[in-house]
């Protein structure tokens, strides 16, 4: 069975995930488990059909288990930066962080200042979209993808070191200003 579906099975895995060590990996634990129920349970009406199957079903565990490993990664972080003191610097806020984390120059200035209102000022995301004069969607997406480019980007949740302070101020100051007008 192994020398006659191997091939169609990763052939048919590769096409679905796009990858070819996905799909042999794949392929291979479908086969370690045939060869453990089998003997057992009998052969199954469509043995291609059960590998594929089972083939399928262990690579989308596997993927969903990576796609989740760095946020249990972050939690875990997290749960162990609460054991440690907390972070002493020129300011000692954690207000002033999400802001210096919201007013990050990665960030345009539009999305800048619609996060910090979102995560400081607790406007909704229609009240945001209002001021700004877009449409709701259009806000929450801008939100979604600010969100997005802070945790893809590793923008670290923190005041910045003394020495970048001076550079980093005129964001906030422009974000702040924005925000009160």
């Amino acid at each position: 069975m192994f020398r006659a579906e191997y091939g169609r099975a990763v052939a048919v895995l590769t096409r679905v995930f796009g990858d070819i060590d996905t799909a042999e990996d794949a392929v291979q634990d479908a086969f370690a488990e045939a060869a453990r129920r089998w003997p057992r349970d009998g052969l199954p009406p469509s043995p291609a059909g059960w590998i594929i199957t089972t083939a399928r079903n262990r690579a989308i565990d596997r993927l969903r288990r990576e796609a989740a490993r760095a946020g249990k990664h972050a939690q875990a972080a997290l749960l162990n930066a609460q054991g440690e003191p907390a972070q002493e610097g020129p300011v000692r806020d954690d207000r002033l962080r999400l802001i210096f984390t919201c007013a990050h120059p990665a960030l345009g200035r539009a999305a800048q200042v619609a996060l910090t209102l979102r995560l400081l000022g607790g406007l909704t995301t229609a009240e945001i979209a209002r001021a700004f004069l877009v449409p709701e969607p259009t806000m929450a997406q801008r939100l979604v993808r600010a969100k997005g480019k802070i945790r893809d980007a590793g923008i670290p949740y923190r005041i910045p070191a003394e020495a970048d302070l001076p550079g980093r101020l005129a964001a906030v100051r422009a974000v702040l200003y924005l925000i009160f007008n």
